[in-house]
């Protein structure tokens, strides 16, 4: 049993280390076969890329298996072990002789692929994606023939490769209740149970029959947690289905399992069903394939069956590497203790979440490592610090994501980039200053954190332009909407570039980064999240001061009650509360803006430096008054999930709103020679600080001197300015 203030009687760091210094080296949890399904060249690169799956076991009785959820509950083979199948693929240079010595290890997101870039290519180093996520819906499902192995005997043959993935054991038989929600929908056709956009991943334990199932309706959720309850619809007017309708449904075969009722949806309303599935994934079964994947290819020489392993004796240095779901579950990964191979050594030494703020609920019964923190999903529990830290607000005992890799001395050097999304509705600022809110918590020595102020998630297209297109934004999540302001250009490529660099020198050579740049309680540039905090300037148009409410404005980390077989602090067990209680709304902080509404305390950027509108790291959800509308109203009038918006700066003090005292591109710039110029200014500081490559530098410069911004002569043929 564990759930709230689970008590702990001796510094987690000294039992974790009294553990492993008891358990001598192991083989036990390890890859036993590589089959390597296709190998094919890569165009215009001396790179060929392996496609393949990985069989592995791990042992029940290993203490770094001890925090999978269920794995003393799994299926076992003869020798008592659990298995699983990962999927793989490999880019390496065709002479590996030419090889670098860095493998960078990247997390598929939702079953994606992950592009190598071009400076990787050219540095000939090598890439290896592999599965992680084992829960066999939508992009992360299962290929036919997963099982096959060669030589094939028909009808057994290689399986196609759509999409990354891991086969992890599943619990026959077992049950339990979870909750699914349907927002934005209407008619009299069937609608899904998702989770961001990919089907819930569990089947109803009767599909013929919705006995024990609660469906209510929602008239409203503020952002903050506050619910106003509609009606419970009669079991007699809903039922599951495949799809089609109430009247005319067909069977659920696959997943999405949808529902069908009655009277239809109503998209004022959202709808949620408590209800009883079947037959959960050990989910974290795929965190330790990850692992054991990573180990094996910079390890070892060749699998049981003496399949040569094609990086044997090549990779010095591994580099585990995740931008945003896929980010979060790098810190998950490192918060397990997971970056210590089954023979006690370091599987990555360095590590990089990218627009990451939580860890993925990857290792619970009943686990969707689809959510995204919408509200009843996990993902908050525990810290999400690096350092140990108290938890007061919560009751946890004081913890960190590195406690189990500094028992074991196998900590990877850790650089995070994130921006302004991840702090409105990401819930990113709980790992700066804790569930108090009342301290800057200290960044450890191998922690470089970089904030890029005013952004989207994963950065805006770079656009540059004194008339931004006027494109509809949509937000992500779970059938949220569209929002309210233009697209958010501000580019997250130069930071990135920058520091893929940074880590490699950091991880290969020793050499320090650039210093860490985020806004702090300490510098003033991190406040309460209200416009007055904030020092938002009023009058800006499209932003009315209702959006600051505290009802509207900034999702909060919520700690729910999740059931006394949860432990809260490492989110592992069976939560068994179906929807858990909030027991705290925790307390968020907001970067602080300047005059024109753009964010103060992150690395120096152009857009920052010479802006062209107010970036923001939000936007507002639309409804039915406004323009962008598309007929989802739910959400209407809070922060657009996590996507980004930008209010452009009139061009001429003549065009300005009534009310809107930002100064326009003409009285701050003047010319388009004064325009470029403050880019090349910006520019040029952050390259000397460090935090922009000389290449990148350059191509803002030209891209500003190319631009219409206050151009007098522009041809709109080769899209370049003309002036002298």
């Amino acid at each position: 049993m564990f759930g709230k203030h689970v008590a702990f009687h001796a510094p987690l760091a000294a039992c974790l280390a009294a553990a492993f210094a008891t358990w001598g080296p192991s083989a036990d949890a390890r890859v036993t076969r590589i089959v390597i399904d296709t190998t094919t060249a890569i165009p215009g690169q001396p790179y060929e890329e392996l496609t393949g799956r990985a069989w592995g076991e791990l042992d029940p009785g290993n203490p770094q298996n001890a925090l999978i959820t269920d794995i003393e509950k799994a299926p076992k083979n003869a020798n008592g072990k659990v298995e699983y199948i990962a999927s793989f693929r490999i880019r390496k240079p065709t002479d590996m002789r030419t090889a670098s010595g860095v493998m960078w290890h990247d997390v598929p997101n939702r079953g994606g692929n992950v592009a190598f870039p071009a400076d990787s290519f050219a540095a000939n180093d090598m890439h290896l994606l592999s599965g992680w996520q084992g829960d066999n819906a939508g992009a992360t499902r299962l290929p036919a023939n997963v099982d096959c192995k060669p030589p094939y005997v028909g009808p057994c043959a290689a399986p196609v490769f759509a999409n990354h993935y891991v086969k992890t054991p599943v619990l026959n038989g077992v049950t339990g209740q979870i909750v699914g929600r349907i927002v934005n929908r209407s008619g009299l056709n069937a609608q899904p149970l998702n989770v961001m956009g990919n089907p819930i991943p569990y089947f109803p334990v009767d599909v013929n029959s919705n006995a024990g199932a609660t469906l209510v309706t929602h008239l409203h959720e503020t952002v903050n947690g506050v619910i106003t309850l509609g009606e419970t619809i009669p079991n007699s007017d809903w039922k599951f289905c495949g799809g089609g309708t109430f009247l005319a449904p067909t069977p659920v075969t696959t997943l999405p399992v949808r529902l069908c009722l009655k009277d239809g949806f109503d998209a004022t309303k959202l709808y949620q069903l408590v209800y009883t599935v079947k037959d959960p994934y050990v989910l974290g079964a795929g965190t330790a394939a990850f692992r054991d994947v990573g180990a094996f290819f910079k390890n070892e020489a060749q699998d049981d069956f003496g399949t040569a392993n094609p990086l044997a004796r090549s990779i010095k240095w591994a580099i585990i590497r995740g931008s945003s779901q896929s980010g979060n579950f790098t810190r998950h990964f490192i918060h397990l203790g997971m970056n210590q191979d089954e023979k006690g050594r370091i599987v990555h030494d360095g590590a990089w979440p990218l627009i990451a703020g939580r860890r993925v609920a990857n290792n619970s019964r009943w686990g969707q490592p689809d959510g995204v923190l919408e509200l009843y999903q996990m993902g908050s529990e525990g810290p999400q610090w690096w350092h140990q830290f108290p938890d007061t607000v919560r009751g946890l005992h004081p913890a960190g994501i590195l406690d189990r890799c500094e028992a074991t001395k196998t900590c990877p050097k850790i650089v995070e980039t994130f921006g302004g999304a991840e702090v409105f509705a990401l819930k990113m600022t709980t790992s700066w200053v804790g569930t108090s809110a009342n301290n800057d918590i200290p960044v450890p020595k191998n922690v470089r954190r970089y904030y890029l102020p005013s952004s989207t998630h994963g950065g805006g297209n770079g656009t540059t332009t004194e008339n931004p297109p006027n494109n509809v934004v949509g937000c992500p999540g779970n059938n949220w909407g569209t929002g309210t302001f233009l697209a958010n250009p501000v580019p997250a490529t130069g930071l990135v570039n920058r520091m893929r660099i940074a880590l490699r020198d950091w991880v290969m050579r020793g050499v320090d980064p650039p210093p860490s740049q985020w806004p702090t309680l300490a510098k003033k540039t991190l406040v309460e999240p209200t416009k007055a905090a904030m020092g938002f300037p009023s009058g800006v148009p499209g932003i009315p001061d209702s959006i600051f409410l505290p009802e509207n404005f900034i999702f909060p980390v919520f700690d729910y009650d999740w059931g006394p077989e949860f432990n809260d602090s490492d989110a592992t067990g069976n939560p068994t509360n179906a929807p858990p209680p909030i027991l705290h709304v925790i307390k968020m902080m907001v970067p602080r803006v300047d005059g024109d509404g753009n964010e103060l305390g992150g690395v120096p950027t152009v857009q920052r430096d010479a802006p062209l509108g107010t970036y923001l790291g939000w936007n507002i959800t639309s409804g039915p008054s406004d323009a962008t509308y598309d007929g989802r109203p739910f959400h209407a009038g809070q922060v657009c999930n996590y996507v980004g918006g930008m209010v452009p700066f009139a061009v001429k003090a003549a065009d300005k709103k009534p009310g809107d005292a930002r100064l326009s591109l003409e009285e701050r710039y003047h010319t388009h020679t004064g325009y470029v110029a403050a880019v090349t200014a910006a520019a040029n500081s952050a390259f000397s600080q460090g935090y922009l490559l000389a290449a990148d530098r350059d191509a803002l410069i030209a891209q500003a001197k190319e631009s219409d911004v206050l151009c007098v002569n522009f041809n709109t043929v080769t899209k370049t300015c003309l002036d002298p």
